[in-house]
């Protein structure tokens, strides 16, 4: 395992950077599990991660971002396959992915979706390259007004078009031996649309025939967030299957409440560095203090939705995590071990691939 110097953290105090070092060391194992005296906050023993260069154990993979994006086409135009000046995104992405992990990460979970910039041959190279895990996705992406969902999907039932993605899992992505490891979904604002409930319900089929993870962009919309709940309800998939995607962006943190009650995973996935009045970290901290208090915190996964390499060639930072929010968590009195449990058990537990079952 990678050994971290001071040099590496370069944004604490000395003592700090001692505690996070400390922290840091903890987290790169694995397999300790935060528990308020229930078996469902630990790692399942044989739990496994796809990422794209195979399985691991989910007990060893490590600090994880359980939602960012490696590169991505979003704002372009749909296509199947992207087309990147490989050149350039790779002197851009590669230093970054190196810098991330110099920092602590050890697994990227990239929720870039096919027809807006998925390409899991390129993850593989940078995972190769990096050493870090990757874990790419199946799936349609259903918001931005449907731009990014294939054609055919007007004229599929939902089984048909989870057996795509099955196909994929089974099979690999395009040609390719890389399988997916989760199944990354979209719904617009407002209730879900026909092809949004169509999608949702292809997800749930796929979920039960391969046990892969529902991760669904719903941000601020309880309402979509309650009615994809109902579907999976009728499809017997249990709520620990499903997580809700920008879940921070909720106006009333009494909204995720009903969802987390049943069990779902909530994402804080918008961290960035303060910025002109707004302070995601700040929010993210009041979101993990009462999440903590209400005994939801097993149930919370952290992240930024940062990309590497947007359809313009920027960068959207996904390091706010270790330079701000946990020195952050530290001096508001989360200990070490619950800085394992969000950053190492908990998207552990949401991503191990298996089965969910409504309970009868």
């Amino acid at each position: 395992m990678e050994t971290l110097t001071d040099a590496k953290v370069p944004f604490l105090s000395p003592s700090g950077r001692r505690r996070f070092l400390k922290t840091l060391a903890l987290t790169a194992v694995g397999g300790w599990a935060w528990s308020p005296g229930t078996a469902a906050a630990k790692i399942a023993p044989g739990s496994r991660i796809m990422t794209v260069r195979g399985e691991i154990a989910a007990r060893r993979m490590g600090f994880a971002l359980p939602h960012e994006h490696l590169m991505s086409t979003f704002g372009a135009a749909s296509s199947e396959l992207p087309r990147y000046d490989e050149v350039r995104l790779t002197a851009q992405v590669l230093p970054y992915l190196k810098r991330v992990k110099s920092l602590g990460c050890r697994i990227i979970f990239d929720c870039t979706a096919a027809y807006f910039g998925r390409d899991p041959r390129l993850l593989k190279a940078f995972s190769e390259r990096s050493g870090l895990h990757l874990v790419t996705n199946t799936g349609y992406y259903g918001a931005a007004d449907d731009r990014y969902v294939p054609v055919f999907v007007a004229s599929e039932s939902p089984s048909e078009i989870a057996a795509r993605w099955l196909d994929e899992w089974r099979n690999g992505i395009g040609g390719t031996d890389i399988r997916p490891g989760f199944v990354k979904l979209a719904v617009d604002g407002g209730d879900l649309s026909d092809t949004d409930a169509k999608l949702i319900r292809a997800g749930a089929l796929a979920h039960r025939a391969s046990g892969l993870t529902l991760a669904v962009h719903t941000g601020n919309n309880p309402q979509a967030a309650y009615q994809q709940l109902a579907i999976l309800d009728e499809e017997d998939v249990d709520p620990t299957a499903w997580i809700w995607v920008h879940a921070h962006a909720v106006e009333k943190s009494e909204d995720l409440l009903p969802a987390a009650q049943r069990g779902a995973w909530l994402s804080f996935d918008g961290l960035q560095l303060p910025d002109q009045g707004n302070d995601p970290v700040k929010k993210h901290l009041t979101l993990l203090t009462e999440m903590k208090r209400r005994g939801f915190f097993h149930q919370v996964l952290l992240s930024h939705d940062g990309n590497s390499f947007t359809s313009e060639g920027r960068l959207r930072p996904y390091d706010a995590l270790f330079t701000a929010l946990l020195p952050d968590l530290r001096s508001n009195g989360f200990t070490d071990r619950e800085i394992r449990t969000l950053t190492v058990d908990n998207p552990a537990r949401a991503f191990s691939i298996r089965v969910r079952e409504k309970a009868q």
